[in-house]
């Protein structure tokens, strides 16, 4: 397995998950191998993991383990391809129609993906605005910021960013794609130095590449869309485990382990009772050690939470 990056939460999530070691596990953010790795160490020789990943440079780090499939897709597809691999393989047959016994999402974008200069995640290098996971179709950033419309661009950056100031970072990528194209970080940059706050630069062009980021890789959709397939795919008393880094991402995932909904909407039935397909196991997010965060700059705003497919 190649240098990727450093798993974070590692042992407070396999621990949580892997409850039976001839269960059969997915990690849906395969990365670095590093949870999958976890997982597999605390399993038998039934065990199975089912890991994911969209990127093609995550899948160059496949372990050689049979008790491994890798799936080179998007999350947002879990249920569908568990029932796939369900069709296709006779032995897990029968054990995937009754249900995974936990998923894992390690959430965000890995240390490789920021260090990689030109696929565009950082403000650290002048480089290609990409910001694609998958690198063989969708939109890029380069997309983003020269054709969306500056209502668009506004929407973007106060939601997904949270960025001050929305209003006037949109209307100067607007004006300056006027004169040329914005292709690189460094011109993006350039761009909006003009609402840089002094001493803040680095926090502020964090949350306006986070907001691309974002948008280009349909981020929320897909957390919604994956929390629906671990619901649909999750065995009675399985276990979810989701690592966020965001408080958009805490949320939607605080909310559907709540409620059922990525909104929090609160669908109660005849006896005042939430209809949710899951209980929460920690009421508040496990953090990171003090001495994890000192030797893991991802560890930093990393929040685990952890919850269990209610009992019909």
């Amino acid at each position: 397995m190649s240098e990727y990056h450093t798993p974070v939460l590692l042992d407070e999530s396999v621990s949580a998950l892997v409850t039976n070691p001839s269960g059969i596990y997915a990690d849906v953010t395969f990365g670095g191998g590093g949870h999958t790795a976890g997982i597999l160490s605390r399993l038998n020789e039934d065990g199975h993991v089912i890991a994911f990943d969209r990127d093609n440079d995550a899948l160059q780090n496949r372990i050689d383990d049979p008790r491994l499939t890798m799936v080179r897709a998007d999350f947002r597809f879990i249920h569908n391809f568990v029932k796939a691999i369900a069709h296709e393989n006779e032995i897990l047959r029968p054990r995937l129609e009754a249900g995974l016994d936990g998923i894992l999402a390690d959430l965000g974008v890995s240390s490789h993906q920021f260090d990689t200069a030109e696929r565009g995640f950082s403000f650290r290098y002048d480089s290609h605005l990409d910001m694609r996971m998958n690198r063989e179709g969708g939109i890029t950033a380069v997309d983003v910021v020269n054709g969306y419309s500056l209502e668009d661009l506004e929407r973007i950056l106060k939601l997904y960013g949270e960025v001050e100031n929305a209003r006037k970072v949109a209307a100067l990528i607007v004006s300056a794609r006027g004169k040329e194209a914005i292709t690189t970080t460094g011109s993006l940059d350039k761009a909006i130095e003009p609402v840089l706050p002094k001493f803040a630069e680095h926090k502020f062009l964090a949350k306006v590449y986070q907001a691309l980021r974002i948008e280009v890789n349909h981020e929320m959709r897909s957390l919604e869309k994956f929390l629906e397939g671990a619901a649909d795919s999750l065995k009675e008393g399985g276990i979810l485990a989701v690592i966020t880094y965001h408080s958009l991402e805490d949320r939607m995932v605080k909310n559907f382990i709540k409620t059922g909904n990525a909104e929090g909407r609160e669908d109660k039935d005849m006896f005042g009772v939430i209809r949710t397909p899951f209980e929460a196991v920690n009421r508040k997010p496990l953090l990171p050690e003090e001495n994890e965060i000192a030797s893991n700059t991802r560890a930093r705003s990393a929040k685990l939470r952890i919850a269990r497919k209610r009992m019909n």
